[in-house]
């Protein structure tokens, strides 16, 4: 049986060789980056190698592991930021940018791993720099990689809800029509299909009933924290990660998630389907319609569930735990600095209080 909620004191790398196989529902975690911060860790610590391409190596090795201890449909997040060179002796030309995240990402693809997303994080309140002779770094880089090409991601979970409420001039459903995906002549082998909206348009609909796909540039300000930890990405960053990857339930007995499951679309007393006629001849009734979504179980053990795990082989000061709790989710850590790993169960404790207040001012007022 695998730990949970717990933080695991050591090397990255020789921790996760003891960790059972095909245990882990996903990944978050913000590696140290290139020579970018010193943590005093010992001659163990990832970021403080000679090379960028030794900085890699070091990743690899990290993530092979990972692949062993993640289940077959899990995946991983990985943050990380690039640094400016100031020797060729670090791996790049001086005053080039090293590309380690570029570098990372190509020896992951080249040893079996599927590179799904690059998320933008854009940081609305970016650090000033005095460079008179390049731009100021206001982003970093998210990463979403799989073992798998199908693998669990719960879309429905983390929509956003549309900008626009109606579509127009739609009474009968006919003044759209929805060609089913069919290619335009232009299109390459690579391009996608574009008429992703037209289906929904067609039946009167602005998109998807939950809301639309949050896209892949998120504006999140940087986070200050007052503890001794000086790395810390902001819990907001990482809530729509956990959301969409680790599943809020799992079987005890076989270890597969539960999927979310659509259920009708209820106007008054009718039921009507996605066609119904009476819904496209009254297309402001339809935008009242709601779909509700509910879990259930992906196979057919009928054993209890318990919560997805998450985990962060790099913990520092223990975000991945915390907002993971704050979701209902289960949590494993691994840090190498013991200062560190004292600092993240003062932070977890201290976000444990202040939901058990929450929660009892809810029952309060409930009560009265």
């Amino acid at each position: 049986m695998i730990a949970r909620n717990r933080i695991l004191t050591g090397e990255a790398r020789a921790v996760l060789k003891t960790l059972p196989e095909n245990s882990i529902d996903t990944v978050v975690t913000s590696p140290p980056y290139f020579l970018l911060r010193r943590y005093d860790a010992g001659e163990d610590e990832i970021g403080t190698e000679e090379t960028v391409n030794d900085y890699v190596s070091k990743l690899l090795v990290v993530f092979d592991e990972l692949a062993r201890v993640l289940k077959p449909r899990a995946s991983a997040w990985l943050n990380l930021s690039d640094g400016y060179s100031r020797h060729e002796k670090y791996g790049a030309p001086s005053k080039s940018l090293l590309l380690a995240p570029e570098r990372v990402l190509t020896a992951l693809s080249a040893s079996g791993w599927i590179v799904r997303n690059k998320v933008v994080w854009a940081k609305p309140n970016p650090m000033p720099a005095s460079v008179r002779d390049r731009l100021t770094c206001s982003w970093e880089a998210l990463y979403l990689v799989v073992r798998s090409p199908q693998y669990f991601f719960d879309l429905d979970a983390i929509r956003v809800p549309h900008a626009s409420k109606r579509v127009a001039n739609v009474p009968d459903g006919r003044s759209l029509k929805y060609h089913g995906g069919k290619r335009p002549e232009w299109a390459g082998p690579l391009a996608g299909s574009n008429d992703g909206l037209l289906k929904a348009r067609a039946e009167g609909r602005s998109g998807h009933f939950l809301g639309k796909n949050p896209g892949d540039v998120w504006s999140v300000a940087t986070a200050g924290y007052r503890g001794a930890h000086f790395a810390t990405f902001p819990e907001s960053l990482i809530h729509r990660p956990i959301l969409a990857t680790c599943p809020e339930r799992v079987c005890q007995s076989c270890g597969k998630s539960w999927s979310r499951v659509s259920c009708s679309k209820v106007a008054g007393s009718r039921v009507p389907t996605p066609r119904d006629g009476y819904v496209m001849r009254h297309p402001e009734v339809w935008l009242n319609l709601h779909e509700r979504s509910e879990l259930e179980p992906a196979c057919s053990c009928e054993a209890p569930w318990r919560p997805g795990l998450v985990l962060d082989p790099f913990m520092g000061s223990g975000t991945t735990a915390v907002v993971a709790e704050s979701l209902g989710r289960d949590w494993l850590g691994i840090e190498l600095k013991p200062d560190y790993v004292e600092l993240a169960f003062g932070r977890i404790a201290t976000s444990r209080a202040k939901r058990a207040e929450v929660n009892n001012k809810h029952e309060r007022r409930h009560a009265a």
